[in-house]
């Protein structure tokens, strides 16, 4: 490279982003719809022109509570006010909290935090390898995974993935996983070497299509996982904190994992990550095998503790499980409504999908056109993501504008009969 850097001009002048369109200096490495938000108000955003759209997005199933809960600020301003940020050099006061809160409502004995769920897969993964490091079996450190998977974007993250897409440019990919069919029992049994250490899924692939593992699935993994010595990790990255009406999605089957990823809806919007593991499965994790600068951070934890006390609070995932009832009606009568346009309703709770017989970008920008954000997936499938907190109201008139963007795509009906 070695050219001269270019000298700094004096001032940088305040930039209108509305006025002047989307800025060159951002690295184009999203295909972004052209709306900029300037506030949110629970399942709403408002543009700068005051235009608002129904957010069944909910930034990809990261705010759970909505936008601008109430709760979520006060514990967010207060902690401004007093302590940023000191480094996991010192006991974090909001991170034991949250620790011992997470401990009690789950599986896990320990819990790690991050600042995202890449890094919570990622980390995963090296406390599966490092167990079987201490256990006195180093060269168990393969992992099985799932084709269609998308446990982030790091380079351990798309290798374990295996999206060819993903994986394009990027060299080749990280050594130590083997991908097996999504539900496909007998292909992960045959997939089991001198070398597995773990097996790793999505109890829903979101980013993969919202394929649901069917309960039977995940209990089998479970009994191969104790049969073979190995550990069960699930990323829970999109399903958990009350996405599916469980507090995470492995309760509906019956089981318990050895370590979990979480992220997304634990922060309602703040970045927060965390791996959840038994004891026995963070044996290894000593002082020094693993770290992070921010993770853990005051303002993390005061807001990750804050979206507990919601989802915790009790009747709130009953709820849940009453307005997935609800969507998953109203999205059925679009199925029927419109059957050139919607092959499949799939998901579970408020993490539902629709697989399209057209490309998903053309159901997005349609139910843009209504003023309803929803999201993109693979297998040709969009994502509807509402808040946990979204209202039955909200819900009937996300379905009803959802209809006028299908009947936009629909082919016109013959006036034959």
């Amino acid at each position: 490279m070695g050219a001269m850097s270019k000298p700094l001009p004096a001032s940088l002048p305040r930039r209108s982003v509305t006025a002047n369109g989307p800025s060159p200096a951002v690295m184009g490495t999203y295909a972004r719809r052209d709306l900029v938000f300037d506030r949110g108000e629970g399942s709403w955003l408002v543009t700068r022109e005051g235009e608002r759209y129904l957010d069944f997005g909910a930034g990809v199933a990261v705010n759970a509570l909505g936008h601008a809960h109430p709760h979520l600020v006060a514990a967010l301003t207060e902690q401004a006010k007093s302590l940023w940020h000191t480094s996991n050099l010192y006991r974090v006061a909001g991170q034991e909290r949250l620790a011992d809160r997470l401990v009690a409502a789950t599986f896990a004995d320990k819990v790690f935090f991050c600042n995202s769920g890449a890094e919570a897969c990622e980390g995963a993964i090296k406390i599966a390898r490092r167990y079987h490091y201490v256990s006195g079996h180093p060269e168990r450190w393969r992992v099985i995974t799932f084709r269609g998977a998308f446990h982030g974007r790091t380079l351990a993250a798309i290798s374990a993935g295996g999206n060819e897409k993903h994986m394009e440019g990027f060299g080749p990919e990280i050594a130590g996983f083997d991908h097996a069919a999504f539900g496909d029992i007998a292909a992960v049994e045959a997939a089991i070497g001198p070398e597995t250490a773990a097996i790793m899924v999505e109890p829903i692939q979101g980013e993969g299509g919202v394929r649901c593992a069917a309960p039977e699935f995940l209990r089998a993994l479970r009994e191969i996982c104790d049969a073979r010595g190995l550990l069960l990790v699930l990323d829970e990255v999109q399903t958990g904190v009350g996405r599916t009406g469980k507090l995470f999605a492995h309760e509906w089957a019956g089981i318990t994992p050895d370590i979990m990823a979480a992220a997304k809806g634990l922060g309602g919007g703040f970045p927060v990550g965390a791996i959840l593991a038994t004891a026995e499965a963070a044996k290894g994790m000593s002082p020094g095998t693993h770290g992070s600068t921010f993770g853990g951070n005051p303002l993390a934890m005061a807001v990750a503790n804050a979206v507990l006390d919601v989802v915790l609070e009790p009747g709130f995932l009953e709820a849940v499980r009453s307005k997935a009832l609800r969507l998953k009606q109203g999205l059925a009568r679009l199925s029927d409504q419109f059957p050139d346009v919607v092959e499949e309703v799939r998901g579970q709770g408020l993490l539902m999908g629709l697989k399209l017989k057209l490309p998903p970008a053309d159901a997005v920008g349609a139910a843009a056109a209504e003023k309803l954000l929803i999201v993109a997936a693979a297998d040709n499938v969009v994502r509807i993501l509402p808040p946990l907190t979204v209202e039955d109201g909200e819900i009937s008139e996300a379905v009803e504008r959802l209809s006028r963007a299908m009947a936009r795509l629909s082919k016109p009906r013959s006036s034959g009969g």
